[in-house]
């Protein structure tokens, strides 16, 4: 019975382990972006003119620039992206530009 319980947790183990990171990073990401993003640049990424946010869905930018963005900001940016998100880690920054990148 003991040997069952043991195989049965490897098996799992091993299914979990090759489940794609990827889709759970894209899960992630949306959370991530509708609670830190979405406020200002729209659920679905169109941008707030109105607030002067840019689109983001469609961006020419790479998710390794999105991230930077996310993390480190940029001088030349206004308020909040002129320096980075607070309390944004960096695999979590990398989470949302995936998520951004699937915006269409």
């Amino acid at each position: 019975m003991k040997s069952k319980v043991i195989v049965g947790i490897a098996v799992l183990a091993a299914l979990t382990a090759s489940l794609p990171r990827r889709s759970w990073a894209a899960h992630d990401g949306a959370s991530l972006y509708k609670s830190k993003c979405a406020g200002c640049h729209g659920a679905s990424g169109e941008g707030k003119p109105k607030v002067k946010a840019p689109a983001l869905k469609g961006t020419a930018l790479t998710t390794d620039q999105l991230a930077q963005q996310i993390t480190k900001g940029a001088a030349s940016s206004k308020a909040p992206h002129n320096k980075g998100l607070s309390g944004v880690q960096e695999e979590q920054a990398k989470a949302i530009a995936e998520f951004i990148k699937t915006l269409k």
